[in-house]
């Protein structure tokens, strides 16, 4: 995404939010070090989404390790931060959530559909997994399909709803 974004002149501009639960993994992505085996299918996806360059100018590659351009990090916020029990933390012009959702039973999905839905700017994009859809979401109707098979989605309607979020977990909200 960093990549894309400089491409297009919007990096600058831009603030990227890198969220997980698990802090080990926020602290590998941090890091931004990657198996240089992985680079072809990383510089295959970097194509496919209208890369400009050579992807190899964005890393430095040794010891059988690709390590990213540090200036791709300056504008990435990393935090840790929970689906189940956290709460919407800014509006944002895009979102992915890819391949989490469909670990969570209904309950728990509507609440993440819901979360996501509030923390989506109106007309911002919401990318979800290949293996997850909007059907049956409470928030269904107020999306329009960008591309079905990459699940991307954006939002089209303004925010009606304005029940606390920890409401929909089941506590109540604070007096």
């Amino acid at each position: 995404m960093a990549i894309l974004l400089k491409e297009e002149g919007l990096y600058d501009r831009c603030r990227i939010y890198a969220t997980d639960i698990n802090e080990e993994v926020l602290r590998k992505a941090k890091a931004a070090i990657y198996p240089m085996d992985c680079i072809p299918k990383y510089r295959d996806n970097y194509m496919k989404a209208g890369g400009k360059k050579d992807f190899a100018s964005y890393y430095t590659s040794g010891y059988d390790h690709a390590i990213l351009d540090s200036s791709l990090q300056a504008n990435i916020v990393f935090s840790q931060h929970n689906l189940a029990t956290d709460r919407c933390f800014n509006e944002f012009n895009v979102i992915l959530c890819r391949n989490v959702v469909i670990y969570f039973n209904r309950a728990l999905q509507d609440r993440v559909h819901r979360l996501l839905y509030e923390s989506l700017a109106t007309f911002g994009i919401l990318g979800l997994g290949r293996s997850e859809n909007l059907r049956f979401t409470p928030h269904e109707k107020e999306y329009e399909s960008l591309d079905g098979g990459e699940r991307l989605y954006r939002r089209t309607t303004q925010s009606s709803w304005s029940a606390p979020i920890q409401a929909i977990a089941g506590k109540s909200p604070p007096n």
